[in-house]
C-alpha cells in the first residue's frame, strides 16, 4: 500500500516553511511556476532535441520538447489522480497530481548540454582525459566520478536543488513529491557502474 500522506507532502526541500496556499495556486503549482521562470528552464530554448533535414526552419529544442512532454504529464496526472482519488489526502487534488508531474517533465532535461547524449559522450571525455591533471586535483575521489561519468539527469537534479534561486541552499525548494518524480535513477555515479545512468550527485543529495 501507498502511504499517499507521506509521498505527497506539501513540504519543501531546505526546510522552507510552506505557508498557505493560494487560491487557485496549490504548492505543486508553485513547483511548476518556479521551474518555468527559471533561467536553466529558458535556455533549453537554445538545446536542440533533434536537427531533421526538412524544408523549413522549425527546429526542435528541448524547450518545446519539454512542454510537449509536460502536457502530456499533466493529463496522465490527471487521469491517475482521478481513478485513486478515495485514496488521496485531504490536500490534494486530481489536478495536484498532474501538477507534480507536468513540474518533473518540465524539469526532466533541464539539465542536458548542447547536442543531446553526445554533449554527454564531449563532457565524460574531457574529465576523463583529465583525471589526473591539476584541474581536477581539488576535488574528491567522488566528485571526480561524477564529472567523469557526468549524466544528465543527474546534472538536472544538481541544477533544480543546488544552482538556481537559492544557490547551494536548497536552488528552488521543490516540494519533496516533485524532487521524487524527478528523480529518475536512484543511485549515484558511485553505483552507477554498467547501468551508466544515475540519478544524484554523491556530493548534492537533497536531505
Amino acid at each position: 500500500m501507498m502511504n499517499w500522506a507521506q509521498l505527497l507532502t506539501p513540504h519543501r526541500s531546505h526546510h522552507e516553511l510552506i505557508g498557505t496556499p493560494e487560491s487557485g495556486r496549490s504548492h505543486f503549482h508553485k513547483d511548476h511556476d518556479r521551474i518555468v521562470f527559471s533561467s536553466a528552464f529558458r535556455r533549453l530554448g537554445r538545446k536542440t532535441q533533434v536537427h531533421p533535414l526538412s524544408l523549413n526552419d522549425h527546429i526542435h529544442t528541448r524547450l518545446t520538447h519539454s512542454i510537449e512532454v509536460g502536457s502530456v504529464g499533466r493529463s496522465l496526472g490527471i487521469m491517475a489522480g482521478e481513478a485513486i482519488v478515495d485514496e488521496l489526502p485531504p490536500w490534494i487534488t486530481a489536478a495536484d497530481l498532474g501538477a507534480i508531474i507536468q513540474a518533473a517533465c518540465l524539469a526532466h532535461d533541464i539539465g542536458h548540454p548542447p547536442f543531446g547524449h553526445a554533449g554527454e559522450y564531449a563532457v565524460r571525455d574531457f574529465f576523463r582525459r583529465h583525471r589526473g591533471s591539476s584541474l581536477l586535483a581539488a576535488l574528491s575521489p567522488d566528485e571526480r566520478d561524477d564529472l567523469c561519468t557526468f549524466e544528465a539527469n543527474a546534472h538536472g537534479f544538481r541544477v533544480v536543488t543546488q544552482t538556481e534561486y537559492h544557490q547551494f541552499e536548497g536552488g528552488m525548494r521543490l516540494t519533496y513529491p516533485t524532487l521524487g518524480t524527478l528523480m529518475k535513477y536512484p543511485w549515484t555515479s558511485m553505483h552507477a557502474g554498467a547501468k551508466e545512468k544515475f540519478g544524484g550527485s554523491t556530493k548534492n543529495q537533497v536531505g
